[in-house]
């Protein structure tokens, strides 16, 4: 649950984003941009989190009155060696934070680090990862918590994005939608019956402005309330083409995640930010399908 410091927006003096070359990154760095926030953008390029001189290195470009979002991560994390590497990474963001004080911390974690629960998760849900990837966040969570003091502090906990700048071409609307665009057709697992909870990337980076403006602390799902099978999402797609793919499911390897149902409760969310609105899937694959056609057009 979140507690806002500002009950009224006000915006930040400046928000310093690690990680602001990648895909939640930018649409954070865009969205504050077009808001008239300035925005101290450090990228790998620019902040090695894993040198040896990197705690000193960020703690030099914090300032008291900055917000600092962070974003950075190898993900998602698939062995050990990552999840040791990520660790480093926020370690070096800790030992900054000991250095340097800022005005606000926000930490994009995921949903991973919740137990798998037939009923709607919400932030109260048990912290019991079963995944690397979630252990990873988990942890790096509890480590920013053990050095933030009285800084206001939110964790907001993504379940899974989609949007046209997606670098993963993970399993679902960001792979269906390139195959689509190749002319391939698509693939789905079994018979693509899991039914998940995606976010458009766009709402992500709004959720993550309006927890800047408020100064807000505590812990955020970002994440829609409605599922749709794999499926359903597939043939959306399909659907807007004018020669759209074949749908093909294919013999599954493995058991289905999450036991192929993983709901939410937005509840929390609409306290926090009654004027937000989701952008429910069938809209934001239009809207995607659009701004994809339209660079292609160009």
């Amino acid at each position: 649950m979140l507690k806002h410091e500002f009950s009224s927006p006000q915006a930040p003096s400046r928000v310093v984003i690690l990680g602001a070359g990648g895909f939640v990154g930018g649409a954070a760095a865009k969205r504050l941009a077009s808001l008239d926030v300035p925005v101290a953008g450090l990228g790998r390029s620019t902040l090695d989190l894993l040198a040896d001189d990197a705690a000193e290195a960020l703690a030099a470009q914090l300032k008291p009155e900055d917000s600092l979002l962070v974003v950075s991560a190898q993900a998602p994390c698939k062995n050990t060696t990552m999840l040791v590497d990520n660790v480093r990474m926020m370690d070096s963001v800790c030992r900054a934070l000991e250095k340097a004080s800022v005005s606000h911390i926000v930490y994009i974690s995921s949903d991973a680090v919740y137990a798998d629960d037939p009923n709607p998760l919400t932030e109260r849900s048990k912290i019991q990862p079963d995944s690397l990837h979630g252990m990873m966040h988990a942890a790096r969570e509890v480590m920013l918590q053990s050095v933030v003091g009285d800084t206001p502090y939110a964790a907001l906990r993504p379940s899974l994005l989609y949007g046209a700048a997606d670098p993963h071409n993970g399993y679902g609307p960001n792979q269906f939608r390139r195959r689509a665009e190749n002319g391939e057709d698509i693939m789905l697992f079994g018979e693509g019956e899991e039914r998940r909870d995606h976010v458009l990337i766009d709402d992500v980076a709004t959720l993550i402005c309006n927890v800047l403006f408020h100064r807000s602390s505590g812990a955020l799902n970002i994440a829609t309330g409605a599922v749709m099978s794999f499926r359903e999402i597939a043939e959306a797609v399909a659907d807007l083409f004018e020669n759209p793919p074949a749908v093909k499911g294919r013999p599954r390897q493995g058991p289905m995640p999450h036991n192929g149902y993983r709901p939410f409760d937005p509840a929390a969310c609409q306290a926090a930010f009654p004027d937000f609105h989701y952008t429910l899937l069938p809209e934001g694959l239009v809207k995607v399908h659009a701004e994809t056609q339209g660079d292609a057009d160009a």
